[in-house]
This record gives C-alpha cells, sequence and structure tokens, in this order.
C-alpha cells in the first residue's frame, strides 16, 4: 500500500501508530517524512525550507511488518513564516485535544462539549510519540530554537518524555567534531532536563530512509511494547477541563509576548526619535514607513497577548479550583548571553 494522506483527527484509526514531528520551522519535519514514505520532495520540496502550514498526517505501512500502520504527523514551528505563535498553538492544541480520550468523567458542559467532539473520533486513539528536530547547523541555542524547545517542554510534560526522541539534522552540512560538540551541549544544557525524564537523544545523519527508519523504529517498537502517555497539554485540556490561555504552555507564549511587545515598543521609540531627527525628506518617509510597519506588529501581538491574558480573580480562583495535573512542565534552561 502507498503512502496515504489521511486526515489528522478524523483519519485517524484505534490500532495506529501515531508519530508526532515537532521542532523550528525549517528544522527537516517535512524533509524526515520525506525519506519515510519514500516521497523525495513531495512535503518538503527538496530541501529543508518551511513548508507546512497546518497539521498534516500521512498513514503508511511499517516496513518490517505490514499489517500495522503508522501516522506520520507533520506540524508547523513557532515562528513560522505563514502564521502567528498564537495561531500554531492553537493549531496544536485542538490537534492534541481532538486525538486524545479522557480517562476521567466529565463533570460540567465544556468538558461535556469535548466529549461529543471526541466521540466522532475513533475512540482509543493515542499519541505513540514524538520525534522533536533540531538543525545541528545551529550554531547557538537562541531566538526560534529556544523558544520550541522551551514550548514543548511545557506542552508535553514529564510524564510523556519517555516517549520522545531528540533528533539532530542536517550533518552533512557540518564538520563532524564541530556538530558532535554542539550535540554535547544541547546534551549537557539544553536538552538535559527532557533527558532526565527519559527523553532519548538521536540523529538523522544520513539523507536515507533506512536511516529515518531506524530513528522511527525505536518509538514503533516502545508503542508496542507498553502504554502511552497523555502530553501534558491533552491532560490540562481535557481531563482538567481548562481553558488554553490557563495551561502551562499557553502562560509560556503569554510570557514570550509580553517580552516581544516590550521589544517592539523599544523599536518603535527609537524609530520615532530618527524620525524627528531626520532633515531629509525621503529618508524621513522610509523611516515613517518602517514605523508604521512596526505598529502594526506591535497592535496583533498587543492582541494575542491579550486573548492569552489572565484575570486577577482567575488567577486566585484557580490556585483553588484546578485540579492537578499528574504531568508536570519540563523547564528549559536559558541560552548565556
Amino acid at each position: 500500500m502507498s503512502p496515504q494522506t489521511v486526515n489528522a483527527t478524523k483519519g485517524v484509526k484505534k490500532d495506529d501508530i501515531i508519530v508526532a514531528f515537532m521542532g523550528p520551522t525549517g528544522s527537516g519535519k517535512s524533509y524526515f517524512i520525506d525519506l519515510l514514505t519514500g516521497e523525495s520532495g513531495r512535503r518538503s520540496g527538496n530541501s529543508l525550507a518551511s513548508v507546512t502550514s497546518g497539521i498534516e498526517a500521512t498513514r503508511v505501512q511499517l516496513p518490517n511488518d505490514t499489517s500495522k500502520h503508522i501516522v506520520l504527523v507533520d506540524t508547523p514551528g513557532f515562528d513560522d513564516s505563514t502564521r502567528s505563535d498564537m495561531e500554531i498553538l492553537h493549531m496544536i492544541s485542538d490537534w492534541l485535544k481532538a486525538t486524545y480520550v479522557s480517562s476521567f468523567p466529565f463533570k460540567n458542559q465544556e468538558l461535556a462539549d469535548v466529549q461529543h467532539r471526541l466521540n466522532s473520533y475513533e475512540s482509543g486513539v493515542k499519541l505513540s510519540g514524538l520525534i522533536y528536530l533540531h538543525r545541528i547547523t545551529d550554531n547557538r541555542m537562541a531566538g526560534s530554537p529556544y523558544k520550541n524547545l522551551r514550548m514543548f517542554g511545557e506542552l508535553c510534560g514529564d510524564l510523556a518524555m519517555n516517549q520522545v526522541i531528540l533528533v539532530t539534522t542536517m550533518w552533512g552540512r557540518v564538520e563532524k567534531y564541530i556538530g558532535e560538540g554542539r550535540e554535547q551541549e544541547l546534551k549537557d544544557i539544553f536538552w538535559r532536563g527532557l533527558i532526565n525524564k527519559g527523553s532519548r537523544v538521536d540523529r538523522l545523519d544520513a539523507a536515507t530512509g533506512e536511516a529515518a527508519w531506524r530513528v522511527v523504529g525505536e518509538l514503533v517498537q516502545k508503542r508496542l511494547e507498553a502504554h502511552a502517555e497523555a502530553v501534558l497539554l491533552q491532560e490540562e485540556l481535557v481531563d482538567n477541563g481548562i481553558k488554553l490561555n490557563e495551561t502551562h504552555a499557553g502562560k509560556a507564549l503569554y510570557s514570550d509576548l509580553q517580552k516581544k511587545l516590550a521589544e517592539q515598543k523599544d523599536s518603535m521609540k527609537s524609530l520615532l526619535a530618527q524620525v524627528e531627527k531626520s532633515n531629509d525628506p525621503h529618508l524621513t518617509r522610509e523611516l515613517r514607513k518602517e514605523y508604521e510597519r512596526l505598529q502594526r506588529e506591535f497592535d496583533r501581538t498587543f492582541t494575542e497577548a491579550e486573548t492569552l491574558k489572565i484575570s486577577f480573580i482567575k488567577k486566585l480562583l484557580s490556585v483553588f479550583a484546578n485540579k492537578k495535573t499528574k504531568s508536570k512542565a519540563v523547564k528549559v534552561d536559558m541560552p548565556s548571553e
């Protein structure tokens, strides 16, 4: 049977092995899936550039057991070129919620509505594992790579970390000794918290289907032998019935947006000072255009931040009302300046 594109929620079957690919934009998620399916360039366009704008799923037979199927789920990274971080988080949370069946009874109308939606999908569907990709060509952990890793730790949680493989890509683009040094730094600092909770580390060190299946094979075998744990975001949204802005991932994104607002405000202030000092009409026009662009970006960021903002009363009530989750967020160390 040839690889089959399926709906990432309704098209998933109870006995499917589901593996999600996450990581920064351009880390090679679509490329990895092309290697697994033998469809070179279909998703990645023969490159490792950003191509995924939504949740995309492909069902394929296992090479060593054609009676079993694996669903490969391609997800967009944060800092995607076509969608905001808020849209990405909503997209991922909706998908995780739809592919999860709660083990707890529903106690209110909101949770009952979730159950109604879940009933339209195959019961018993579980996320079997996650592969988190990181470019070994990145010479420092900052910006997009750090944000994506931080969000991954917040939405995945500690109990599901033994279903995670942290995979470095693009080894053909660096000297081996340089790549090995960066990989060691990842393991010693940035990935340490995830590894301590059970995540494993691997490399996609060759652009071949065999190399890709070797990495995925470990997750497949683990899924066949053990029960899959829910990720933290699923537990928060479905089992506990809290809103996205109250989850660990939602709060982390809100913090990022607040930082982004401060940076945008400083940029606008600096640009405005240049406009006031300029005696060149042409330069003044260009500076004003840039200021207007920054103003639009600031307005968009502010709107997103407001949707994630939690009122003081809600924060106070959540201390007493929210049920504790079994899983805890995994924190990622800040990169040094």
